[in-house]
C-alpha cells in the first residue's frame, strides 16, 4: 500500500516569516528568476534556495524586504519594488537606510548577525556602529529613523515585532543543540545569535 503523507515539512523560521509577511499584506512566492522583488499588488517574490547565497534564509530575505517597505512608507506597498531602482546607484542612500533599520530592529532581539543581509551591501552593514542611528553624517539616518517609527504602526505592527521575538526564541533553543559535524565546514547562521 502506498503511503500518502498528510502534511509537508515547513522550516519553523520560514513559517514565522511567511506569516509575518501575510499579516503585513504579502503573499510570498519563490522563483529562480529574481533575487527579491515585489509587484505592487501584494506579491513578494524571493529567489529559490539554489539562487541565493548559502547564508541567505527566507526569514532574512523577507525581513529585508519589509525593511524596504518601512523606509518607503505605506504608500510604497502598491508600487513595484517599493518604487526603488536596484539596477543603478540612484537609491543607494535608501538601501543604506534599510540596512540601518534592519540592524536596529534585529539588535532588539540579538539577531543582528543571524539575520544580516548577504548582498553586496554587507560590508556597509558590518561597518555600522553599535547604535545604527548614531549621527555620523550619513544621509540615510533620517529615513532609517522614520522607518523605525513606522515599525510601531500598521500594517507592520505588531507582526514584525512578533516575528523577531519568535525568531529569537527559536534560535536560542537551536543554539543549544548545535551538532559538531566534521563534514560541515561553516557554522550555521544562527550560531551568530547574540545572547
Amino acid at each position: 500500500m502506498e503511503r500518502k503523507p498528510q502534511h509537508t515539512y515547513l522550516d519553523p523560521l520560514d513559517a514565522i516569516w511567511l506569516t509575518v509577511a501575510a499579516r503585513v499584506g504579502f503573499k510570498v512566492e519563490r522563483s529562480a528568476e529574481v533575487y527579491a522583488s515585489t509587484d505592487g499588488k501584494g506579491v513578494m517574490t524571493i529567489g529559490t534556495p539554489s539562487t541565493l547565497d548559502p547564508d541567505d534564509c527566507l526569514a532574512q530575505m523577507i525581513l529585508h524586504e519589509l525593511c524596504h517597505s518601512l523606509i518607503e512608507g505605506a504608500e510604497s506597498l502598491g508600487v513595484p519594488d517599493f518604487g526603488l531602482d536596484n539596477e543603478s546607484e540612484r537609491h543607494v542612500v535608501r538601501e543604506h537606510a534599510c540596512l540601518r533599520l534592519q540592524a536596529w530592529l534585529t539588535d532588539k532581539h540579538g539577531l543582528r548577525q543571524a539575520l544580516a543581509p548577504t548582498t553586496d551591501f554587507r560590508s556597509y552593514y558590518e561597518e555600522l556602529p553599535e547604535d545604527p542611528f548614531a549621527d555620523d553624517g550619513d544621509p540615510a539616518i533620517p529615513a532609517a529613523r522614520l522607518g523605525a517609527a513606522r515599525s510601531e504602526e500598521g500594517p507592520w505592527a505588531p507582526h514584525l515585532w512578533e516575528g523577531l521575538d519568535a525568531t529569537a526564541r527559536i534560535l536560542e533553543v537551536a543554539s543549544q543543540f548545535r551538532a559538531e559535524d566534521p563534514d560541515v565546514a561553516d557554522p550555521p547562521i544562527w550560531s551568530e545569535l547574540k545572547q
